[in-house]
């Protein structure tokens, strides 16, 4: 058996690489007393893009600079991409590994590839070999291959001297049971040393593991606290345990568990690796893990964005990572907008006051009471908005799907007439409305692009602001007053998203007069509404 930790690898899509050498001694000296045999460094890359750690890197002058417990093996991870790209692969190779096994406190090199690129980065074996240092290859994303896809990839490999044929459980979406059947696939084809890499999107990932050991794998990986990309993997404090009982042999937790303690649960805490329910649902509709990261990392993203996101990949697929994809799954509607309302009659001339979500509206709430039944605006709120007296609120506007399905209860027992893309809406939020009075106001996207037709809009994004100025403009409002737009923190990217919106808007030939009149962080005009 060998036991093999990457967590300065796999932990590194968190914190670019960037472990203190104090960390990596503790580490190290807490992996030999667990039991370990292997710990990968980290990566070797010709990448160099933004700041990233010494272990993005792990060169031969960095590992000499530490040291390395008795008895322990080390390793380092290449991409598979940068083998079989523009660079040619010997090329890469040579300046990736400048320096033979023998000269060099590196012993084993893993590849990491997907399936497409298995067949032109396995000759890197023969490389590796030949300059004598002990090779793997991760396969990932075979959960979903046939049989047959399966047992040819294995047949590829018995022509290469590889020291460990290891498949990745990339979307974490495996069982014990079919982990099994890859397994017995593989023997099928190949009876060298076979290794497996567990996510934990479903809770797993160490069932996966002691399952892929029962079935013969003597290759097993492992990071501390689990601290991998997106939900992380098996954990290596309870790996340690399980591998030490079938071993048979005493191992000491302490130095790993004073790890923890003193490093990685902080971090833990500060980057919140681990399953979730969003890594779940990932896992079980085969999503690559790294759109769930981005979204949780993004503050953007809601809880309604990143679960139609999530229904949106799995309709579309979503196994391969896109910025783009994950761009254009955040906005529903691509498809030509449909309507049959026009709210020219209900605001044509008139005054807007449109309802935010801030906290600006509840705490001015008793003069903006007095401003409507002074003045007689139009009131529209946003979403299910409740800071003032509901009798004040004329209409109410939604388009987000998702934020629609939750708050249908809501919006069916609230009394105001709802503006809503209903006929553009999935089934089953039209039927969750049903009974509920609706202003059908068609909606489409396109990057950049605004434009308001008599019953439908065009905009650049889905945010339900955009769509309420878009309903306003579209009815030839003469000013829209906004309350409840306080805004986020400067570092918040949502603060960057609404600003460059209401640029935008305003930019457009038609766009309305906007005054905000609560206090707000955007670059709007601003008056008070205790002046008005």
């Amino acid at each position: 058996m060998k036991f093999l930790d990457c967590t300065l690898r796999d932990g590194g899509y968190y914190n670019a690489w960037d472990f203190s050498e104090a960390l990596i001694h503790e580490y190290l000296e807490a992996m030999q007393a667990a039991g370990v045999d292997i710990v990968e460094l980290g990566l070797r890359s010709l990448k160099n893009n933004g700041f990233q750690g010494p272990c993005a890197f792990t060169t031969d002058e960095f590992i000499r600079g530490l040291t390395i417990p008795r008895g322990l093996t080390v390793g380092v991870m290449v991409n598979g991409s940068e083998l079989v790209g523009e660079v040619p692969q010997v090329e890469a190779l040579t300046r990736l590994f400048p320096n033979d096994a023998a000269n060099s406190p590196v012993e084993l090199v893993r590849i990491a590839c997907h399936v497409h690129e298995f067949t032109a980065a396995l000759p890197a074996v023969a490389w590796l070999k030949e300059r004598g240092f002990k090779v793997g290859f991760n396969l990932m994303q075979v959960a979903d291959r046939t049989e047959e896809e399966v047992k040819a990839l294995a047949r590829e490999a018995k022509a290469y001297p590889l020291d460990a044929l290891y498949f990745a459980d990339s979307m974490g979406s495996m069982n014990p049971d079919q982990a099994a059947q890859i397994i017995q696939w593989m023997r099928a084809e190949w009876d060298g040393p076979m290794g497996i890499h567990t996510h934990d999107n479903l809770g797993l990932a160490l069932s996966n593991t002691l399952r892929a050991i029962d079935e013969g794998v003597t290759w097993v990986d492992s990071t501390v606290t689990g601290m991998g990309r997106g939900p992380g993997n098996a954990r290596t404090e309870e790996l340690a345990i399980e591998m030490a009982e079938r071993r048979d042999k005493p191992v000491s937790m302490v130095p790993l568990m004073a790890l923890l303690r003193q490093h990685f649960k902080p971090m833990q805490k500060h980057y919140g690796w681990g399953t979730n329910p969003y890594y779940y649902l990932a896992g079980k509709y085969g999503i690559h893990p790294t759109y769930i990261q981005e979204m949780l990392n993004d503050s953007r993203y809601d809880e309604e964005d990143l679960l139609a996101v999530i229904e949106h990949l799995r309709v579309e697929g979503g196994k391969k990572f896109s910025v783009n994809t994950l761009d254009a799954a955040r906005h529903f509607y691509r498809v030509e907008a449909q309507g049959s309302w026009s709210p020219k009659k209900t605001f044509e001339g008139r005054h807007v006051l449109l309802l935010g979500t801030g906290p600006g509206v509840e705490r001015h709430h008793k003069a903006l009471e007095r401003y409507i039944r002074e003045t007689k605006p139009v009131v529209v709120a946003l979403n299910t908005q409740r800071g003032l007296d509901a009798n004040l609120i004329d209409l109410r506007v939604a388009c987000h799907p998702v934020r629609l399905l939750a708050d249908c209860d809501e919006h069916t027992r609230l009394p105001q007439p709802l503006i809503t893309p209903f006929s553009m809406l999935p089934d089953d939020v039209r039927r969750a409305l049903a009974g509920k009075e609706i202003l059908d106001f068609g909606l489409n996207i396109a990057p950049g692009k605004f434009s308001f037709g008599a019953v439908h809009c065009t905009l650049p994004t889905s945010l339900v602001v955009a769509y309420a100025l878009a309903v306003a403009t579209s009815g030839n409002a003469s000013k829209v007053l906004m309350a409840g737009f306080d805004g986020f923190g400067a570092d918040d990217p949502r603060s960057h998203e609404m600003q460059q919106l209401f640029e935008q808007y305003q930019a457009t030939d038609q766009a309305v007069s906007l005054v905000a009149i609560t206090p707000t962080r955007y670059g709007l005009q601003t008056e008070s509404v205790y002046a008005l």
